[in-house]
C-alpha cells in the first residue's frame, strides 16, 4: 500500500488575449477496489465555473466555464490516493472462462456491448497477428493475454508523440513504433479481434524506480487496456512495458476509445495564428 500525491498542471499560451471556450476535464482519479481517492481539486487560471457529472462508463468529468478572455490557461490538478493494487494478482477466473476460447454469459455478452466490437478498420491483419499468440486449441485465457500483452511490447517500440489522436493497430504494428497510446490501442482491438471485451484506460504511471518504459522522472501520463474475463472482471494489462497488474498504475477514465479519456480538450475564438504553445507537467510522488 501507498499513499501518492499527483501534480497535473497543463498551460496553454496565446499570443494576444482570446476568448476561451467550455473545456472538459477528466482530471480526478477513478477509484476501484485497488485504489482509494483521498482528496483531489482542480484550479484555473483565469478562474472558471466546474460544473461535475458522470459519463457514461462512470468517469468523473468537469466541464469548466470561462467568462473573461486570457492570454493563458493554466489547468491544475492535485490529488492523493491510496494505491494497494498487489505486484503479483492472482485472479479468480471462473471455471467457465479458464480456457480458451470460452463463452460469455448472455447478460455479460449484451452488457459488454461495443467493448468487445473492434473500433479501427482491420482487413483481418490484427486478427491473424493476435491468432499467433494462441498456443493451442483450447489453450490457458490468462496465459494468452499475458502473452498478448508482451507481444505488443516486443512488437512495437515505445515513442512519445506530442501530436495529438492515436494511429491505428495497423499503423504501429507496421513501423513498429507508437506511444503508450498507441500500443494500448494495439492491445485492445487485437483482444476484441479474439471476441473478449475490453476497455482502453487513462491514468498515471507511478515508477519509482524509473525503470518503466513510458515514464518521466517518477511518474506521467500513461494509457493501457482492461479485458473482461469472468469471475475475475476487469483485468488490467500495460502493453507497454508488457506486464499485467495495476501496481503501478493509477486510473482516471476508461473507455471504448483512447479518444474517449482524453485528460482535457476545449477550445478557444480568436485569430487562426493565436495559439502559441502548450505544456504538461506531471508528478507522481510517495508521500
Amino acid at each position: 500500500m501507498v499513499d501518492l500525491h499527483i501534480q497535473h498542471r497543463t498551460i496553454y499560451r496565446y499570443r494576444y488575449p482570446v476568448t476561451l471556450g467550455p473545456h472538459r476535464l477528466m482530471l480526478r482519479p477513478r477509484e476501484n477496489l485497488d485504489v482509494r481517492l483521498v482528496t483531489s481539486n482542480i484550479t484555473l487560471t483565469p478562474g472558471a465555473t466546474l460544473s461535475w457529472a458522470n459519463d457514461v462508463f462512470g468517469n468523473a468529468v468537469a466541464t469548466a466555464t470561462f467568462s473573461q478572455p486570457s492570454d493563458t490557461l493554466v489547468i491544475e490538478s492535485v490529488a492523493q490516493v491510496v494505491l494497494s493494487a498487489a505486484a503479483y494478482p492472482v485472479f479468480p477466473i471462473a471455471a467457465s472462462a479458464i480456457s480458451y476460447p470460452f463463452r460469455y454469459s448472455d447478460d455479460e455478452w449484451g452488457d459488454l456491448g461495443l467493448l468487445t466490437v473492434q473500433q479501427y478498420p482491420d482487413d483481418g491483419g490484427l486478427r491473424a497477428w493476435a491468432e499467433g499468440f494462441i498456443a493451442r486449441n483450447p489453450t490457458d485465457t490468462l496465459s494468452l493475454l499475458q502473452d498478448l500483452s508482451a507481444g505488443v511490447a516486443q512488437s512495437v517500440t515505445y515513442q512519445v508523440r506530442e501530436d495529438e489522436g492515436t494511429q491505428s493497430p495497423s499503423q504501429t504494428l507496421s513501423i513498429a513504433q507508437g506511444s503508450c497510446r498507441d500500443l494500448a490501442t494495439v492491445f485492445v482491438e487485437a483482444v476484441r479481434s479474439l471476441g473478449f471485451g475490453a476497455r482502453i484506460v487513462s491514468g498515471y504511471l507511478h515508477d519509482p524506480t524509473q525503470i518503466l518504459v513510458g515514464s518521466a522522472n517518477a511518474g506521467s501520463t500513461h494509457a493501457w487496456g482492461e479485458v473482461y474475463v469472468p469471475g475475475a472482471g476487469w483485468i488490467t494489462f500495460d502493453p507497454t512495458n508488457g506486464s499485467m497488474g495495476g501496481a503501478n498504475l493509477i486510473p482516471v477514465a476508461v473507455a471504448r476509445d483512447i479518444r474517449q479519456a482524453m485528460p482535457v480538450a476545449g477550445s478557444f475564438l480568436g485569430a487562426t495564428n493565436a495559439f502559441q504553445g502548450m505544456s504538461v507537467a506531471v508528478s507522481v510522488t510517495a508521500r
